[in-house]
């Protein structure tokens, strides 16, 4: 049941990337929490990730971040103290990057290692974007490309070549502050954040709020270098074939092989922001990100609802 209070904005019923309540005409706070597991092996580079995939939620509703409080799950029993500092430490430069004060936080002895962080951020009403807001017309880019789970799965099993670990380590350290920033210039329709429920999942996520369909180019989607041939030797999270059976049902894939597709399910950390432009916005946004050296890809576009939310060609 949705709160009963005329100042909430977006609360849960749309699976926004955050909460927005309005503080006054000219002020409202967007709030989110998010925790995970160690994508990767460096306690300093797991804090750094956590951050900017919570700040994320942030930038994806066209605000600002403002303050954080750390959420750390630690193993004592198993862990040593200077894992913890050094987590922490990753967060904390990530959050100096993002202009974000650390207000506090809360540490739990747990079976597992986990670090996530809550953030508030502030945005003008008018400016809030939403998820559920895209228009039959609107192309959709997206700022980074995927594969983070998939080769995640492959660093813990260790089966990756160095080279390829770096650089989904760049994407996943990579803060969406310079893409959020950019984007606010040309006119976004809507906008989301690839994270756990993969490019398919967050698709259907617009799709349905927005009540139309999203067709998207395989062929036109980023994806991480190294990333299929990960696929081919098995490395595939569970998360990503947990996606699959779940939202395989609401796309139309026509006859394309079911290989090709897994990376579309992959359960993303700190992906990149899915976005809704009008044609021309769409044209202006890329030629500035070129230029501005963001990185930025057309990857489908909006159209009227159809019996599927989403499409593939």
């Amino acid at each position: 049941m949705r709160p009963v209070d005329h100042n909430l904005l977006v609360g849960p019923e749309t699976s926004d990337d955050a909460g927005v309540y309005c503080l006054t005409p000219e002020l409202a706070l967007a709030e989110t929490c998010d925790v995970i597991t160690p994508p990767v092996d460096d306690p300093r580079q797991f804090g750094r990730i956590a951050a900017a995939n919570a700040l994320s939620d942030i930038y994806a509703m066209g605000a600002r971040p403002l303050t954080a409080m750390n959420l750390a799950f630690f193993p004592a029993c198993s862990q040593e103290p200077w894992v913890l500092a050094e987590m922490l430490a990753g967060g904390q430069e990530a959050l100096n990057e993002a202009g974000c004060c650390l207000v506090g936080g809360h540490t739990v002895e747990d079976d597992e290692l986990k670090y996530g962080l809550s953030v508030t951020g502030t945005l003008h009403p008018e400016q809030l974007l939403r998820n559920s807001t895209a228009r039959p017309g609107d192309r959709l880019l997206l700022t980074k490309p995927l594969g983070s789970g998939i080769i995640s799965t492959a660093i813990k099993g260790e089966m990756v070549a160095t080279e390829v670990e770096a650089e989904a380590i760049r994407w996943m350290s990579l803060l969406n502050k310079a893409a959020a920033a950019l984007m606010l210039q040309h006119q976004p329709r809507a906008c989301t954040d690839v994270t756990g429920f993969g490019l398919i999942g967050h698709c259907c996520e617009m799709a349905r709020g927005a009540e139309v369909s999203i067709a998207l180019q395989l062929d036109a989607i980023p994806l991480m270098v190294g990333l299929e041939g990960l696929v081919g030797d098995g490395m595939v999270p569970a998360g990503c074939y947990r996606n699959r059976d779940y939202y395989m049902p609401q796309l139309d894939s026509g006859m394309l092989a079911a290989d090709r597709l897994l990376p579309l399910f992959d359960p993303q950390t700190s992906g990149g922001l899915l976005i809704a432009f009008s044609p021309d916005d769409a044209a202006h946004f890329l030629a500035a990100a070129h230029a501005a050296g963001i990185f930025a890809r057309p990857v489908g576009e909006v159209t009227p609802r159809s019996r599927q939310p989403v499409s593939l060609s």
